[in-house]
């Protein structure tokens, strides 16, 4: 009855004091208590007053941060008995990047923690959790999604030909939610309630207050905001009213099954051109084995450049001692490469040669090489990266639908009894 709450909401916008340490949701055989909520609520205000928002009411505020609860706990019943553990170590990896990140030690961060009234250990399940949670997605989601060649050209060609494919939109949303198997009478009590919002809305409220006040969409506590996004990305039930909508623009209701949609364009920016420098490259490669050590590959390179720097032919000597087969055969000619497609550590040397020089022996994780910098030409990468963004648009589209079909289907099939006005 979500829908219903949030007409209430809207109109009254009263809210009860609910005192503590009590069950306010059953999630199948789990229980989240009144304790916890309150703790992930004071987690969640900080993080909205960090980002310069304002925190809606506290009845509206609740019941988000609850619903946020609840479908996170029913997700981790789920990865446990899909048998997702995340063990120790990957879990203290994780912590330790998160410190490295913000530029303090392992010991500094839980001082931090402890300073500003955060349980450690609980940081530390709130980690685990979050892993497991996107380990789970990963596996039940992300992995199942497949974007094929065709499906990039037909993107491209319909973008193209709507002239929009370099548009980038800054895009904000309200939903206002129906209740499962919703009756006439109350698709159209929240219908009047999205009417009501969007007159407001016309008539010159602030978009993210309003969303942060009655918007059941997932960015209601960022005040509705989506963010900038390709228009490619848009979510595909809005993709049809973009088009004839400018910056500013307030869509009229669009309806689906969760709801009542209301979007704005905040901000509309363009691409550019996209010019990159590659590089030309040949290497020659010997990997550390049983047969041969570390060392003893970095020599054999070193013997193999003094005869290059002597006049030896380079693809000679890469075709008949480079292990990378593939390369080899082409005299360890890499082909023309962009920044970025390369191992970090071979990138940076390749930076540092200039045409026609030959580098010391250096290593990566593939093992020893020495490289010749053969040419450099700036490059017009602009078709590849549309196609990359296609794919990846594609993929965006995909998984942002696979994920709420997926979401609502494990919410449906879970037992789920609210407790928020239970005062016993």
């Amino acid at each position: 009855m979500l829908g219903l709450f949030i007409l209430f909401c809207y109109q009254s916008l009263s809210y009860a004091n609910v005192p503590l340490d009590r069950i306010i949701a059953v999630v199948n055989e789990d229980v989240i208590m009144q304790s916890e909520l309150e703790a992930k609520m004071r987690t969640v205000r900080g993080q909205i007053e960090q980002q310069g928002s304002q925190v809606p009411p506290p009845s509206i505020f609740e019941r988000q941060v609850l619903d946020n609860l609840v479908q996170s706990r029913i997700q981790l019943q789920l990865a446990s008995r899909s048998g997702i553990r995340v063990d120790d170590e990957t879990l203290n990896r994780t912590i330790g990047n998160i410190a490295a990140e913000n530029q303090v030690s392992l010991t500094q961060f839980r001082e931090i923690l402890e300073q500003d009234g955060y349980s450690y250990e609980q940081f530390r399940e709130d980690i685990r959790n979050q892993i497991t949670l996107t380990q789970l997605r990963k596996r039940q989601v992300e992995s199942r999604i497949v974007v094929t060649e065709r499906e990039i050209d037909n993107f491209l060609v319909n973008q193209e030909f709507q002239g929009s494919f370099q548009t980038e939109i800054r895009l904000s949303h309200i939903l206002l939610s129906l209740p499962e198997a919703a009756t006439i009478d109350e698709i159209e009590q929240v219908r009047q309630v999205a009417a009501q919002v969007r007159e407001d809305l016309l008539a010159g409220a602030d978009f993210g207050e309003i969303a942060s006040t009655v918007s059941d969409g997932g960015n209601a506590n960022n005040g509705g905001d989506l963010g900038w996004r390709k228009t490619e990305d848009i979510p595909s039930l809005f993709a049809d009213y973009i088009p004839e909508m400018k910056n500013g623009d307030i869509s009229e209701l669009i309806q689906s099954p969760s709801g009542f949609h209301i979007i704005k364009i905040s901000d509309i920016k363009s691409d550019e051109e996209n010019i990159v420098e590659q590089t030309l490259a040949r290497h020659i490669l010997i990997k550390p084995d049983q047969l041969i050590t570390s060392q003893q590959a970095k020599a054999k390179l070193e013997q193999l450049k003094s005869r290059i720097d002597n006049g030896d032919d380079f693809a000679l000597l890469a075709k008949g001692n480079s292990h990378d087969s593939i390369s080899a055969i082409d005299g360890g000619n890499l082909g023309w490469r962009s920044p970025g497609e390369l191992v970090p550590e071979f990138q940076r040397m390749m930076d540092s040669l200039e045409p026609n020089q030959v580098s010391e022996p250096f290593q990566s994780n593939f093992g020893w090489h020495i490289l010749e910098v053969l040419e450099r030409r700036d490059f017009d990468n602009t078709e590849s990266v549309k196609r990359g963004k296609a794919r990846q648009a594609i993929r965006n589209r995909k998984l942002t639908e696979a994920m709420q079909n997926w979401t609502r289907r494990l919410r449906d099939e879970a037992y789920v009894e609210y407790r928020l006005e239970d005062d016993s």
